[in-house]
């Protein structure tokens, strides 16, 4: 079991009940509350039923799980993300942001300053390998690799809708097809 953060941001927060059909999470210490739309529902549900079919036994995918980031002012529930295969949960019941090996997140014109940026910089800083934004408006995906400690990530790479979402995991590749995913 991997040693805990000193204070996780969601321990802030124990104990308050969150309305139902929110996506909730925290970004420099305020809590942000986003209705989840049916397109990005649908795009979430469609990716993460390939995702699984692929896994097997290798690894395990989260969707809107809170996961310990290290640092008390972001805490982050990724809409969908692949959890390498020896990860283990933390003494929270949590995993930790060492455990992801992709987050992919559906972008929507509300949330796009936190998911476009603030995330990226924080993923790339924490050496999350893949960060994928799905965005239906645009009907792309754009995924982001190698990451800095600078909060960037080297390459990234257009997907438009129709085409395979190719996610080259440790010592294995997923495989996402895109042409059902829904348009904003």
């Amino acid at each position: 079991m991997t040693a805990m953060a000193a204070e996780s941001a969601w321990d802030v927060h124990r104990g308050v009940d969150f309305p139902r059909g929110y996506h909730v999470e925290i970004t420099d210490g305020k809590i942000i509350m986003t209705p989840q739309g049916l397109t990005q529902m649908k795009v979430i549900f469609k990716a993460a039923r390939q995702i699984e079919d692929q896994l097997a036994e290798r690894g395990d995918y989260i969707s809107d799980v809170m996961v310990d980031f290290p640092t008390s002012l972001y805490g982050y529930a990724p809409d969908l993300a692949i959890v390498g295969p020896d990860a283990e949960l933390n003494g929270r019941g949590r995993y930790e942001w060492h455990d992801l090996e992709a987050v992919l997140e559906v972008g929507s014109k509300s949330t796009q300053d936190n998911d476009f940026v603030k995330k990226m910089a924080l993923y790339a800083e924490c050496a999350i390998p893949l960060y994928v934004v799905i965005d239906p408006a645009t009907a792309l995906c754009t995924v982001h690799s190698d990451p800095q400690a600078t909060g960037s990530y080297a390459r990234s790479e257009p997907v438009p809708f129709g085409e395979d979402l190719v996610l080259p995991l440790e010592g294995r590749t997923i495989v996402i097809d895109t042409t059902g995913f829904p348009r904003d």
